[in-house]
């Protein structure tokens, strides 16, 4: 059927903006796309880490692996690597590979949590792609290879190939700041007016204004849903520094700190350094000391600050305006979730325009609601990551472990406290493989074991962990190094 609409306009460059632009282009044949941006603005553009759904994004856009890495001066990610969370001089992986069987007799972590031989090293090296990480190797996965992986790459330099890729398929590009947001009889958006005195209009906009929400939240004045009280950080230093010698790793590093977190994110150029910190338990030239501190090698520049609110707009989609990226909503970037929240929202969006069936209330309830339990799925995860801490050296990691968690989360915790399940609802960003992984890295374990375990006699147990680690071992021993693997990928 034809999409509803024939002139989309798109609001706001960046990430957001041009990945939608350029989906709207591949996948609505015959609809008129517009983006505005304006040169004046800029974007937050630091290092992007990303997660594995960002894959489909680029299969369904046909772009080609290499080419990407090459503009974007882009690595590869196997997962996260979390130091000093649990306890300081404590590390664990978070990776994209899974643990064999997650329930039953024959769940992997639970044999390995039964036995507690030494001999059997850690439940990482149950898990490919977290050896894979430690030992700094990487290939892309053979179609029997059960493990994923995603990207790092520089933001500002990835919105501008998905510029020109866009723009080949007929996006329009409108440069100009826009000044007034002329409104509709029924609410809804009628048309822009920019600086120069030109005006655009279009049949639905869509706001990738970024924290601005220009559309959404200025002029519609859309509620927003605050999660600070949860998740209480709500600053960022971002800081390049060199990359020294031919490695990169092939993760993405967070590490506790006494307000929140730095990461580090390795690209083909430099490494991008952050710390995102709550301002109520540490003042801003602080957390810049302790980034620097952090750093492994030199800095590229000056220290940028990025101020956030941790939460979303109560609805994405109102009247004829619906809000994609940072101008919908924010989850700290523990876990690299912003991509993937544009994708499920834009990916939504596509199937209802391509069925073009009519837009009723119910079914933008239906979109709504969708994306607001999306945000709350996300969040009820990086939560996770705090409230099992064991530190309590910081008025943060304090307040973390005291507060009342979301019942959503507490329900979760609960269910594998009490007997191993790992619980999921509708809408989840993360699997159950996820959940263990960071259960697993903060040794938070079930109070009562499953007991099926028992029906498998423990030598036949022991023989069958041992021989998955000794095949894990193998394998990874003849992949070769990230950094090797990726110059040869990109023919340097």
């Amino acid at each position: 059927m034809k999409p509803p609409f024939n002139r989309i306009v798109v609001v706001g460059g960046g990430t957001a903006g041009w990945m939608t632009a350029s989906a709207l282009a591949t996948a609505l044949k015959g609809t008129t796309v517009e983006l505005v941006e304006s040169e004046e603005i800029g974007i937050v553009g630091v290092g992007e880490a990303t997660f594995p759904s960002i894959r489909n994004f680029h299969r369904l856009l046909g772009i080609d692996e290499a080419e990407f890495l090459r503009a974007t001066n882009g690595s590869y990610k196997l997962g996260i690597e979390f130091r000093d969370w649990r306890a300081r001089g404590e590390r664990y992986f978070h990776t994209f590979g899974d643990f064999g069987d997650l329930s039953g007799s024959a769940a992997v972590w639970g044999q390995h949590r039964r036995l507690g031989e030494a001999g059997l090293g850690s439940l990482d090296e149950q898990c490919l792609s977290s050896v894979m990480a430690r030992q700094g190797r990487f290939e892309v996965p053979r179609e029997e290879d059960r493990y994923n992986y995603a990207y790092h790459f520089d933001a500002a330099l990835y919105a501008a190939f998905l510029r020109t890729l866009a723009l080949r398929r007929g996006v329009r590009r409108t440069e100009g700041r826009i000044v007034e947001v002329a409104r509709r009889a029924d609410g809804g958006v009628d048309r822009l007016a920019l600086a120069d005195g030109r005006v655009v209009a279009g049949d639905l906009y869509l706001d990738c204004s970024g924290f601005a929400s220009l559309l959404l939240g200025r002029a519609l004045e859309e509620p927003f849903i605050d999660f600070s009280h949860w998740l209480p950080v709500d600053r960022a230093w971002a800081c390049p520094s060199e990359r020294m010698g031919a490695e990169v790793a092939p993760y993405t590093r967070a590490t506790a700190l006494e307000a929140g977190w730095a990461w580090r994110i390795p690209l083909q150029n430099r490494i991008g350094n952050g710390y995102v910190f709550a301002s109520r338990y540490i003042d801003e030239e602080r957390a810049r000391e302790q980034l620097l501190r952090q750093l492994d090698n030199p800095a590229l520049a000056e220290p940028r600050l990025l101020r956030f609110q941790t939460g979303h707009r109560a609805r994405a989609w109102v009247h004829n305006v619906v809000a994609l990226g940072l101008s919908s909503g924010f989850i700290e970037p523990l876990e690299s979730t912003s991509i993937f929240l544009v994708q499920r929202g834009m990916g939504r969006l596509i199937d209802l325009l391509l069925a073009g069936a009519p837009l009723t209330e119910a079914v933008l309830a239906n979109f709504n609601g969708a994306m607001a339990r999306q945000f709350t799925r996300v969040r009820d995860f990086i939560i996770l990551h705090y409230c099992l801490s064991a530190r309590r050296d910081s008025a943060l990691w304090r307040a973390m472990a005291s507060m009342e968690l979301p019942e959503t989360l507490a329900f979760k915790i609960h269910a594998w406290r009490q007997s191993g399940t790992l619980h999921q609802y509708d809408e989840e960003g993360f699997d159950q493989t996820s959940w263990l992984a960071i259960y697993a890295g903060m040794g938070h374990w079930p109070e009562r074991a499953d007991p099926t375990l028992g029906d498998v006699e423990r030598a036949v147990a022991l023989r069958g962990l041992r021989w998955r680690r000794e095949r894990i071992a193998e394998a990874v021993a003849a992949m070769p190094a990230h950094g090797a693997y990726l110059r040869g990928r990109l023919g340097r």
